[in-house]
């Protein structure tokens, strides 16, 4: 086990490298530069852009820039924001907890979700139950999550008034009721998509699943029918649902960049959009960084457990 671990660790590290020299050279190949908005503005001198370019390194050559901002993203230095001066990284990690909150309650409900409904998909096969669970989950792959957004936004919040549009939490109150309501819909809206999917997966593997003989021996048995879904087929869909819950953490990431941006959460993906407008490179490379962190560390915590519950797979690459 320790082996497989070092070799994901190891793959791990070559791919958030790679993510890095992408995402950086990216960054400056792109129109205008970081310094476009001081280049438009006429009241800035060429000397005042100069003076800038010195102050932020940006004078040096682009191979001389990566080095230096791998070696501060390593000691935690990560650089300055072009607006405002801030240093980047109390910027960011302040966004993180918010952000995770967000992630993690979409993905467990999600998952509590797509499971049951899935299950209950399965068990009735070939029924009403099955093509109203199908079908809801075709539209809610097809359509756009910002679309759901601003439809929960005007049904809960405008017409019903039951939910408030935005925000995490409403000024001069900050109770967990409080935080739990402003949570609500964008925390639907994200865990949706992952929900349709999940659903899906788990019925095919659970049909699937329901036609081994050793579910016809447990059947045989006595065992109860919940006994036989969760204790013995469920249990053998565990592998390609933490596959899959690993594979989908790329989706969980930019999906939370649109639904922060829709409902104003204070997250990373908020602040992704707001320095995303005003080329604010070293905050947009931060995020990106963490960002990926996210989703190799999801998926390596998705290899270590498909391992465990299945000791072939980490013997395979012993």
């Amino acid at each position: 086990m320790r082996r497989y671990v070092a070799a994901r660790l190891g793959q791990a590290a070559v791919l958030l490298l790679g993510v890095s020299v992408i995402g950086f050279a990216l960054m400056h190949l792109a129109p205008g530069g970081p310094l476009a908005l001081y280049t438009l503005n006429p009241t800035v001198t060429a000397q005042d852009i100069e003076r800038v370019k010195h102050l932020f390194g940006l004078d040096q050559p682009v191979y001389v820039q990566y080095v230096k901002w791998v070696y501060g993203f390593l000691s935690g230095h990560w650089g300055y924001s072009f607006f405002g001066g801030r240093s980047v990284a109390p910027i960011v990690l302040e966004r993180i907890p918010a952000t995770l909150e967000l992630m993690g309650s979409s993905l467990l409900l999600a998952l509590a979700m797509g499971v049951a409904i899935g299950i209950w998909a399965a068990v009735r096969r070939n029924t009403l139950v099955d093509y109203g669970t199908a079908t809801v989950a075709m539209l809610a792959l097809s359509l756009p999550t910002f679309w759901f957004g601003l439809l929960a936004i005007y049904v809960f919040a405008q017409v019903l008034g039951w939910l408030p549009a935005g925000g995490i939490e409403t000024t001069g109150n900050g109770s967990l009721i409080d935080r739990l309501t402003h949570l609500l819909l964008p925390m639907l809206v994200l865990a949706l998509v992952l929900t349709a999917q999940w659903s899906r997966y788990t019925r095919s593997a659970m049909i699937d699943i329901l036609t081994q003989d050793y579910i016809r021996t447990a059947r045989a048995k006595g065992l109860g029918p919940v006994r036989v879904l969760v204790g013995h087929g469920l249990r053998a869909a565990l592998v390609p649902l933490v596959t899959l819950a690993g594979l989908q953490l790329p989706l969980l990431v930019g999906g939370a960049l649109v639904t922060e941006t829709v409902f104003s959460w204070p997250g990373m993906g908020l602040l992704f959009i707001s320095a995303l407008d005003n080329r604010d490179y070293p905050v947009l490379m931060a995020i990106l960084m963490v960002g990926a962190l996210f989703v190799v560390l999801g998926n390596l915590a998705a290899d270590i457990a498909v391992a465990l519950i299945d000791p072939r797979i980490r013997l395979s690459h012993v």
